[in-house]
């Protein structure tokens, strides 16, 4: 079914009409010169994003774009005196009498090393400043910092303690964003989309913070660049390289090591980086495996790499590769000798996953007012189950011989070319705009069955499916200062989806506006709808990675989403805080989930649309946040107080039931302070309601031996709720090569027993039969070592 918009040309042509303005408001005005360039750190040369460079003269002002690059224009002939500035580093000026067009590159050190840099008192673009809302970036430097389970640095759980995220169960590393699945999170690794970001089944994410340089999570208020998902935007980027000198840094924990390697390939011109990650369970357990009889492994990996290259002082070239692989196999040996009869029987098995992304970026300056990012990418998410049995039978009557193999696989490829640009006529528009198209390969299930008896082929069986579907997007969006008080970003995105010969398209209106009540206070809205024209068909809870990716089609049509929120944003004690309090209301239809009675297992065939069902979801709240990220004391407070509900035709009789991970109440706080002498606290609390499951009301026999449940109403009982303390001590240690950090963390400090999952069953001090809890994670202990040089 082709989907169509009315009003769909009335809404373009306004667009369209209001864009001429701005330009045309831009062209009339008085004439400017432009002060362009790049921010970036004075050790490393890397390109600092989201930097804020200002006048301090005139009070105007912008900020670096996601490859570092600002642009300023300004009356002609005006005395200025521009400053840049970036969280965790010193200030720069640049006083100039602003006679021509100037090209400047701003170079910040770090704030502990400050002698170097000319520190001024100067502003920089606060929370209540931006349009943005519903966005928030995490200092790398503070994503390290928390306490880790088993001492492994996860970017995703730091990411969890936000307000309005959750991370669905204990341990896990999934991200539910105001009330969407983990299918509804664009997450972005140097602009290629990852398709599953956990490892260990969900207990690890898959980026190594050693490798990455900026993190940002946008939960409402979409600009129009990003589309393609329902609930969230999760833009990593990775460090481009040190062009200055080599260096390198790494850790050794209880379960995995990881080492980064960068430097100049050239000095000023060319640098790369390479970092890798590798847990040693596997080889841990190793010697307490009876390997005579049996043997069961696991083990995960990462290997992140990127190159960077200055052509020109106008032209820059990226290349940055991903890959990860999770293992899990088995291997059990039966061999027994009688008589006259021999009996030897081989049994494996294996469960891989992994993802591999390839990005290449050139960037261009066209002009001093107009920035060119064009992207290429890859990306691939795989997994595949395998089965292998061996068997040999002797005796008085011969020798036979058996061989069974399975493997079922699934996965998903995407292609994709995408070009944004970035336009600055003058400090009251900051316009983007850009074009993108994808071809996605999806590959749902894949089965091959063989068995072969005494060298016969008895039974063999190969069957699946392969979907390829195109998508395109065209974007405009501009961040529009209208008064002194009132700015506005609005935009919009048209995308279509082409998919067996179905076409489904969707125009996407965004806006975001911001009005100061004063100085410091400011009042913002947001508005922002949203398709998704991919599916994640999933029935685990605990990050297993059999979830499968298909397409919308004919018959399962895309899912959409508005969102709509409301806030206030504020800096205190002379900017060292930020609080933000929002409201939030969000609509969603075309979501599905398996219907009763199926799951992966059932969908090799094409016959996967046939064993869901769709329906709509309801999910608003409230959000408050307070952070601080300077200082030797920061960190962050959050409150969430939500509801999230769904409701399906063909699942609880029609009625509408809670979302698994509907959360009434969610709190989280994470506090991180510097000691003297190299020493560092840290510590976080988090507390949220019970999740929703579905349990049995009663039980009653059919025959004499089967048990039949007749269940309550879908996620109809709430488990306890969840409250955990993990605490981290790390020691510096000055050396004459560089520099070693002794981490001790304790994950869940005073040993809560959180359930994981509730079973039926007799206790153990107790012969009545009653719901039990089962909890995962105990008091935790871990120490990591890592290094610098």
């Amino acid at each position: 079914m082709k989907q169509t918009y009315p009003g769909t040309y009335r809404l373009l042509q306004v667009l369209c009409c209001f864009f001429l303005l701005c330009f045309a408001s831009a062209a009339f005005a008085q004439q400017r010169h432009t002060i362009s360039g790049y921010v970036r750190d004075a050790d490393t040369g890397e390109n600092l994003i989201g930097a804020a460079v200002y006048d301090l003269r005139s009070g105007k002002g912008t900020s670096t774009n996601s490859y570092g690059f600002y642009s300023l224009s300004l009356s002609a002939g005006d005395s200025v005196a521009l400053v840049a500035s970036y969280v965790g580093y010193g200030r720069q000026a640049f006083p100039l009498q602003l006679s021509q067009d100037v090209s400047h590159i701003f170079t910040l050190s770090p704030s502990n090393s400050l002698a170097t840099v000319e520190v001024v008192a100067t502003k920089q673009e606060k929370i209540e400043e931006t349009t943005r809302m519903s966005t928030i970036s995490v200092p790398i430097e503070q994503l390290k910092a928390v306490p880790a389970l088993l001492g492994e640095v996860d970017v995703i759980k730091t990411l969890q303690l936000l307000p309005g995220v959750q991370s669905g169960t204990e341990g896990a590393s999934g991200l539910y964003v105001r009330g969407g699945g983990p299918d509804q999170n664009l997450i972005l690794l140097d602009g290629a989309p990852v398709y599953n970001a956990t490892h260990l089944f969900g207990f690890f994410s898959v980026f190594n913070a050693d490798a990455l340089n900026h993190v940002e999570l946008v939960k409402g208020g979409f600009p129009a660049r990003y589309g393609g998902r329902l609930s969230s935007v999760l833009d990593i980027s990775m460090k481009e390289g040190n062009m200055n000198e080599f260096r390198g840094e790494g850790s050794v924990g209880l379960i995995a090591s990881r080492l980064t390697l960068e430097g100049p390939i050239k000095k000023d011109t060319a640098s790369f980086i390479v970092s890798a990650r590798r847990t040693y369970a596997d080889v841990l357990a190793r010697p307490f495996m009876k390997k005579d009889r049996g043997v069961v492994g696991y083990f995960f990996h990462d290997f992140n790499a990127k190159l960077n290259y200055n052509i020109t002082s106008k032209d820059r070239l990226y290349l940055s590769f991903y890959t990860g692989l999770d293992r899990f196999h088995s291997r059990y040996v039966w061999d027994r000798s009688y008589s006259k009869d021999s009996y030897y029987s081989e049994d494996k098995a294996n469960l891989d996953w992994g993802n591999n992304t390839l990005s290449l970026r050139w960037n261009r300056i066209l002009n001093n007012r107009l920035f060119l990012n064009t992207t290429a990418t890859y990306s691939r998410y795989q997994f595949d189950i395998g089965m292998q049995n061996e068997s040999e039978r002797s005796g008085s009557g011969g020798t036979s011989m058996s061989k069974y193999n399975l493997l079922y696989l699934s996965n998903i490829r995407d292609y994709s070319i995408k070009s944004d640009f970035d336009y600055l006529p003058n400090p009251n528009h900051y316009v983007r705009f850009g074009a993108q198209a994808v071809t996605h390969q999806f590959r749902p299930g894949a089965l091959h069955m063989k068995d072969v008896d005494d060298g016969q082929v008895r039974n063999e069986l190969e069957e699946g499916s392969r979907t390829v579907a195109n998508e395109a997007a065209v974007y405009v969006e501009d961040d529009v200062r209208l008064s002194e008080k009132l700015k506005v970003n609005v935009g919009a995105r048209f995308t279509g989806f082409l998919v067996a010969g179905e076409t489904y398209t969707s125009l996407e209106p965004r806006v975001a506006a911001r009005y100061l009540l004063n100085n410091k206070l400011a009042l913002k809205a947001s508005y922002a709808k949203t398709s998704q024209f991919i599916h994640l068909l999933t029935n685990s809870g605990i990050g297993l990675p059999t979830d499968l990716w298909v397409p919308a089609t004919k018959v399962v049509e895309p899912q959409r989403a508005s969102q709509v929120a409301i806030g206030a944003a504020q800096t205190i004690l002379d900017g060292q805080y930020e609080v933000s309090v929002e409201g939030y209301y969000k609509t969603m239809k075309g979501i599905i989930e398996y219907k009763e009675g199926s799951d992966f297992t059932t969908t090799v065939s094409n016959n996967w649309e046939n064993k869901v069902t769709a329906g709509k979801g309801w999910a608003y709240g409230a959000e408050i946040f307070l952070q601080k990220k300077v200082g030797n004391t920061s960190g962050w407070v959050g409150y969430t107080l939500s509801w999230s509900n769904r409701q399906f035709a063909e699942l609880n009789y029609g009625a509408k039931f809670p979302y698994r991970y509907d959360r009434r109440h969610d709190i989280s706080v994470a506090l991180f302070h510097k000691l003297n002498n190299g020493w560092n606290l840290s510590g976080t609390w988090v507390y949220g309601t019970g999740n929703s499951v579905t349990l049995s009301e009663s039980r009653y026999m059919v025959g004499e031996y089967n048990v039949v449940d007749n269940y309550g109403s879908r996620n109809g009982y709430r488990m306890r709720a969840y409250h955990r303390l993990d605490l981290g001590f790390s020691k510096t240690k000055e050396k004459s090569w560089g520099q070693v950090v002794n981490t001790f963390s304790l994950y869940n400090a005073y040993s809560r027993q959180n359930p994981f999952y509730m079973y039926y069953g007799r206790g153990r001090d107790s012969d009545e039969s009653t719901y039990r809890q089962v909890a995962l994670f105990p008091i935790i202990p871990s120490f990591t070592k890592s290094f610098k040089f």
